[in-house]
């Protein structure tokens, strides 16, 4: 962990200098030291830049993206993500009854796990009961609250094989739904509902997710993990559309500074990255087709620790830090790279619905700042007796950018005093979770599936990753009524509902909602972007430098 304390400056002299400091540069000149696709002994090789080391391979306790791009390849559910939306997986097809309620799906008698054992219906019923399980631990366990008996499930009021699956017969698995639920075959993407291979768990425990223990469905296996290097995947011979997987192995390697990734971006070491804020100005005007810039269903966002002072019980003093931020500044001149300006929670471009815009979203600058400061001295805080407090981030160059900017402005608004805090992923969402140490924190959230109830979830007072430790009743009370509702106008508004609720209380501090923006090889073909930003390799394929 290291720290950085943000001191005072004039204030047009402090945020000049820290646009200069943290706009970066780049040589105009490209590496080469290894420009072409990558084989090993004959078998093309797919190198992707992943970000942070993945927080484990377990399908059901996974949270982080990095975990979720390696379990795509390692793990296939019922249904994929398409470019229009979900399409057959372990199911080749699947009827829905006319009440919402009940989903029947029929299973690919081709299925085999990647030691040659078929994958059936049991697997799935097995893998769903076991993220509902307390036992398990997996802080996603509420994603599946649709299902019938989840939710008594996780609080300890039902066993898990009262859970609404069931196995109809070894290729058939029927789930039933407490309510009619919109998104349902989206959820099915998300690796809680992937199965298990039974007897791999039941004989390894915990440590099924390593190499030589994982077995896996998915057109991957895992050939080799480095603990803070890379993970390798290979082909699954027995994955049953091995015939048209092209690419034979993939290799994840965990790079967690930005400037790293895209200087082997550049050098040709990975085929797949993304772009650091520094340089994307010099990608966007150099590396032409190579760089992929589409929307994305995800905000970055700052979260407050409810728990503890001095946020607990202190509204004002929330409000006046998130009046505070100019998002605009950090849109334009810290991420610079097409992200728009977050004064609400829901990112833009669901069909249907309506973002909740709170009033200040509206006002002019001064407006905001002015009732900024208004607010900070309400909170009983001046510049004798100024704000002193922590804001978390995990290590990584844009975060650090982000962070110092924001302290910035706090400091040049109210005069806060602000300490920044980085730490390894792991550590870092440790000290969110235990809320123990946590004041503010870095955050971001990337939906499950596209639906607004998939940020809206997140902040339920028993979700296990409500890191702010958020509770309220009435929020809770309108989350259960939508549940209850299918898909529709009074769905949607009661949705904006629970959105300008939240906000109210200010939990959480929108900052910016994303896009995406990856840099691929122009040897690497068969990329579709689609709104989740999720990718399969098997959809993949490698061809020679300048082929068509």
């Amino acid at each position: 962990m290291k720290l950085v304390t943000v001191r005072h400056l004039p204030m047009f002299a402090a945020w000049a200098l820290a646009l200069l400091t943290l706009a970066g540069c780049s040589d105009s000149a490209d590496s080469s030291r290894h420009q072409g696709p990558s084989i090993d002994n004959g078998l093309t090789v797919l190198r992707k830049a992943n970000g942070t080391e993945p927080q484990t391979l377990d399908p059901h306790r996974a949270e982080d993206v990095s975990s979720a791009n390696i379990l795509r390849d390692l793990y296939e559910g019922l249904v994929l993500t398409g470019a229009e939306g979900p399409r057959p997986g372990v199911a080749e097809r699947w009827e829905i009854s006319a009440d919402g309620l009940r989903y029947v799906f029929h299973l690919r008698p081709t299925a085999r796990w990647s030691n040659g054992d078929a994958v059936v219906a049991e697997d799935f019923v097995a893998g769903m009961r076991r993220t509902v399980d307390p036992a398990t631990g997996s802080n996603y366990g509420m994603i599946l609250a649709p299902i019938a008996e989840a939710e008594a499930i996780l609080a300890g009021q039902a066993k898990p094989e009262t859970l609404g699956i069931h196995a109809l017969d070894a290729h058939t698995l029927e789930i039933r739904l407490k309510a009619p639920t919109p998104y349902f075959l989206s959820l099915l993407t998300h690796s809680t509902t992937y199965p298990i291979h039974r007897p791999s768990l039941a004989e390894f425990g915990e440590r099924f997710t390593r190499p030589g223990n994982l077995v896996s469905n998915g057109a991957y296996q895992l050939s080799e993990a480095v603990v803070q290097s890379h993970i390798t995947l290979s082909r699954n011979p027995h994955y049953w559309d091995n015939a048209h997987t092209r690419i034979d192995k993939v290799r994840y390697s965990a790079i967690e500074d930005a400037s790293s990734e895209f200087k082997r971006y550049r050098a040709g070491e990975v085929d797949w990255g993304s772009v650091p804020t520094a340089d994307f100005a010099w990608a966007k005007a150099n590396l032409g087709e190579e760089l992929h810039i589409h929307p994305y269903l995800g905000v970055y966002f700052y979260g407050l620790n409810l728990t503890r002072t001095p946020f607990k019980d202190a509204p004002a003093l929330r409000r006046a830090l998130t009046l505070a931020v100019d998002r605009e500044i950090l849109t334009e001149k810290i991420t610079r790279g097409g992200e728009i300006p977050a004064y609400g929670w829901v990112p833009p471009g669901l069909p249907g619905y309506e973002q909740a815009t709170p009033d200040h979203a509206l006002w002019t600058r001064e407006a905001r700042f002015a009732e900024a400061k208004r607010l900070y001295a309400e909170a009983g805080y001046s510049a004798e007796h100024p704000l002193k407090v922590e804001i978390r981030y995990n290590t990584q160059e844009d975060n650090r950018k982000i962070a110092v900017a924001v302290a910035q402005m706090w400091k040049q608004v109210l005069g806060v005093e602000t300490t920044l805090f980085n730490e390894e992923w792991k550590v870092f969402l440790q000290n969110r979770k235990q809320k123990q140490v946590t004041q503010v924190f870095r955050s971001g959230w990337i939906g499950d599936y596209a639906d607004p109830y998939t940020f809206l979830e997140l902040l339920h007072s028993r979700h296990g990753i409500n890191d702010s430790g958020y509770a309220n009743p009435a929020y809770d009370a309108l989350l259960a009524r939508i549940s209850a509702l299918p898909g529709g106008p009074e769905r949607d508004a009661l949705m904006h509902d629970a959105e300008v609720t939240m906000l109210a209380d200010d939990p959480v501090m929108p900052l910016f909602f994303y896009v995406s923006k990856t840099l691929i090889k122009p040897w690497v073909k068969g990329y579709r972007p689609n709104i989740m930003n999720q990718h399969y390799t098997k959809d993949l394929w490698i061809e020679p430098a300048g082929g068509g």
